[in-house]
């Protein structure tokens, strides 16, 4: 699985803001433990989100934090010219549902 295939994977979701995320939460969680993170899920206070915690590699070396989100603002289906949570590419660039947030 290359980078493609995880975008198109992440833009399929539709996790969209306010709904509950556990699809997304739990194919990020399976992906990063496939590849020997140690994942954390953190339910949130709504309690049908969750927040994940990831650490890749040794606990005791220091390391950075990347910060981001899951969710993305409701897509006006008709607003869009092609359906937003599919990646379609087109020449050099990729187009979806979150595909350039962060």
């Amino acid at each position: 699985m290359d980078v493609f295939d995880i975008l198109d994977r992440l833009v399929a979701f539709p996790s969209v803001a306010g709904k509950p995320n556990g699809d997304i939460a739990g194919w990020i969680e399976t992906h990063l433990t496939e590849h020997r993170a140690q994942v954390n899920v953190i339910l949130g206070p709504e309690g049908d989100r969750s927040n994940l915690f990831a650490t890749v590699g040794p606990a005791d070396v220091p390391g950075y934090i990347l910060s981001g989100h899951m969710d993305v603002v409701p897509a006006g289906e008709a607003q869009w010219s092609s359906a937003p949570f599919t990646l379609r590419r087109d020449c050099e660039r990729l187009y979806g549902r979150g595909t350039t947030d962060m």
